[in-house]
């Protein structure tokens, strides 16, 4: 039973405030960058580019703009959500080590991606499977990986001089932490609470009951 794998998986945590700023060795930051870029494409078209930011300008800059979209944000709330979303931390960007902004180029492997020509998404799913990869060997390097997604892309694309036919998927703040909470913060917070696999699973149609998906005896 591959027990590590699965305590990896319910160890990681979406990280804001418990980045400690430490360095990250160079080999460290080449097994987890080499995980991310092992993942599964269509096409074996590996449509990702990662994009290392440690400039303080840059990470500044981005900061802004991030705090720019969470007023934005909060102003569509009230009442208790309002007083929720306040107490939620939604970035680490200058608190990090360095951030990887990685980004969907739907351009590469084609004209003809293999697989892809019934669904236009597979390449940016593919994007997703990468960045998975990395937050995991992350994980199991006991680092934190924090994605933040209150921005605007071409504010980024021009921030980052990104092509315009190039799509920024991720900005991940990445680096050392101080610990890993057991519980994510936007439970904590009372923001919304994970729902059960019982309430996900249907059997060969939508709606069926989930005891004939699973068979924990086989």
């Amino acid at each position: 039973m591959p027990h590590d794998l699965y305590d990896t998986i319910h160890r990681r945590r979406d990280v804001r405030g418990e980045f400690t700023g430490a360095p990250i060795p160079d080999e460290v930051l080449e097994r987890i960058l080499t995980a991310a870029h092992a993942a599964p494409s269509v096409g074996l078209s590996q449509p990702w580019d990662f994009v290392l930011v440690r400039d303080a300008d840059v990470r500044r800059r981005f900061h802004d703009h991030v705090e720019t979209e969470r007023r934005t944000f909060a102003e569509t709330l009230e009442g208790e959500a309002a007083e929720r979303f306040a107490r939620i931390k939604i970035d680490g960007v200058m608190e990090s080590t360095l951030s990887v902004v990685v980004t969907y180029d739907a351009q590469r492997g084609g004209p003809a991606v293999l697989g892809r020509h019934a669904i236009a998404d597979a390449g940016l799913y593919s994007v997703c499977l990468a960045i998975q990869n990395l937050w995991l060997a992350a994980t199991a390097e006991e680092l934190g990986v924090g994605w933040v997604s209150f921005y605007s892309e071409d504010y980024l694309r021009g921030l980052l001089g990104i092509p315009g036919e190039v799509r920024p998927v991720a900005w991940l703040c990445l680096g050392p932490v101080s610990h890993l909470e057991r519980v994510p913060d936007l439970e904590r917070h009372g923001w919304r609470r994970r729902r059960p696999l019982d309430t996900v699973l249907h059997a060969d149609k939508w709606g069926n009951p989930r005891e004939v998906v699973l068979d924990l005896r086989g």
